[in-house]
């Protein structure tokens, strides 16, 4: 089956270059970003304002290929693909969580992303933490490494 997308906007952050980014949100804490919403989707804004954090789907514009087997960031032991973040799958969509500050005409400004600048945008979706939000979870080698995702960089292994 042939899927097709078609962006609503583009994401907008300091990082211009993949070396060196944030790897997740909660390494990005207070990094201050915009997301500009394409005009044919400026009516689909409506009531998100009522919203403090805000899903971001989109695309990983800069990944060609992937490996189904990876060594991840704050890895060095080969992992599963579906087990890990790394960009580089077989369809290169990412998701982040940001704070979303406040939405002025057709462009968002959030907090704490760890996007490239320039990636195009997919979908938004509410964060809401009694849907989102779950207890008792496990996960998985991140167990061990977990502690050090607010340090670690991105690096060229996934470029």
């Amino acid at each position: 089956m042939n899927i097709n997308f078609q962006s609503i906007g583009i994401i907008h952050s300091p990082f211009k270059t993949l070396e060196g980014m944030p790897i997740q949100p909660a390494g990005a804490r207070g990094v201050k970003g915009t997301v500009d919403i394409f005009n044919d989707f400026c009516a689909g804004l409506k009531d998100l304002d009522g919203f403090s954090h805000i899903f971001l789907l989109y695309y990983f514009h800069e990944s060609r290929g992937y490996q189904l087997n990876v060594v991840p960031y704050m890895d060095t032991e080969p992992r599963g693909l579906f087990a890990t973040r790394a960009p580089k799958r077989p369809n290169p969509i990412g998701l982040s969580v940001v704070k979303l500050d406040k939405i002025d005409n057709a462009t968002l400004y959030i907090q704490n992303i760890d996007v490239l600048d320039g990636t195009p945008l997919l979908d938004i979706k509410p964060y809401v933490p009694d849907f989102d939000a779950h207890t008792n979870v496990r996960i998985g080698w991140l167990e061990q490494v977990r502690k050090n995702v607010t340090e670690q960089r991105s690096d060229s292994r996934f470029k």
